[in-house]
């Protein structure tokens, strides 16, 4: 590693209660080492109880975004599925403004929908399932369309394949100029080519390392493509954690950073230990490398 690793957490909000998600992120907001924090965007559980408890991510990400003061937050990542870009646009741009500019954009193509239990959320809310090929074009254009609410000054119209817009405007404008960082997530062929044009940060699932630094040279490949510098794009990795044997997840921190993947999203289950935070900072984040 060349450049010093971000290291941040990771609260599925299922299976869980507000007041825990706050006081982790409370904690979280008062260590330094801890730089990010994120949520996800799921609207059923997609582990334990089928029927548990589940927030709405860009809602919590809101509360939460006015009880702390230093964090990067976002959520890992927004399914595209579930809501029309400009809509997301409007959000999102309302969370960067009730942080202060301390959002970071995480977008993909959508939750994972041969995950049976995923795949339920679109019967249950009423939502239209996309297949793939349909699925990643809306997410390319959908990334464009919403900077370009974040950029543009004036009313504009948009006619993409899948998105049309009319007289489409975003005010207020993210506090972050020119924008929100994007992050998108995804391992999929299809998928890396929209992070090659439009991602700040790529972020993948780092369940497998052998994959995850496959994918990172395809990225550097599809980069090489449209002529764009493969630095541009900071590589970050969702790694879980064990609270019962951390030198797991001690090695497997060790591995992405000799990868090259200088973000790092540790990712907590619920129920959280009493000062989780303050455990991952110790006993991870110090002892990572």
């Amino acid at each position: 590693m060349t450049t010093k690793p971000r290291f941040g957490i990771m609260t599925a909000p299922m299976q869980t209660d507000y007041v825990s998600l706050r006081q982790v992120w409370r904690e979280a907001d008062a260590i330094p080492s801890i730089e990010h924090a994120w949520l996800f965007d799921h609207l059923l559980p997609i582990a334990g109880e089928p029927d548990g408890p589940i927030f709405e991510g860009w809602t919590l990400l809101s509360a939460l975004a006015a009880q702390t003061e230093r964090l990067r937050l976002g959520l890992l990542v927004t399914s595209n599925r579930f809501r029309p870009p400009a809509m997301l646009a409007k959000i999102a741009a309302t969370v960067d403004v009730v942080s202060g500019g301390r959002l970071d954009f995480g977008i993909g193509v959508g939750s994972r929908p041969s995950h049976p239990l995923a795949r339920r959320e679109y019967e249950a809310h009423g939502l239209p399932y996309l297949e793939t090929a349909d699925a990643v074009g809306r997410f390319a254009e959908a990334c464009t369309v919403i900077r370009k609410l974040w950029t543009e000054d004036k009313p504009f119209d948009f006619a993409g394949q899948h998105v049309r817009l009319t007289g489409a405007l975003g005010n207020p404008k993210p506090v972050q100029r020119p924008h929100p960082p994007f992050v998108i997530g995804g391992r999929a062929r299809a998928t890396l080519r929209v992070v090659a044009e439009h991602a700040d940060v790529w972020n993948i699932p780092g369940g497998d390392i052998a994959d995850a630094v496959e994918r990172n040279a395809m990225l550097d490949e599809y980069c090489a493509d449209i002529g764009r510098d493969p630095a541009e794009i900071t590589r970050s990795i969702h790694l879980p954690v064990s609270y019962d044997q951390p030198a797991l997840t001690r090695a497997a921190i060790g591995e992405a950073l000799e990868a090259g993947f200088g973000h790092v999203v540790l990712g907590l289950p619920a129920p959280y230990p009493a000062g989780v935070a303050e455990w991952v900072a110790e006993e991870l984040i110090a002892k990572a490398g």
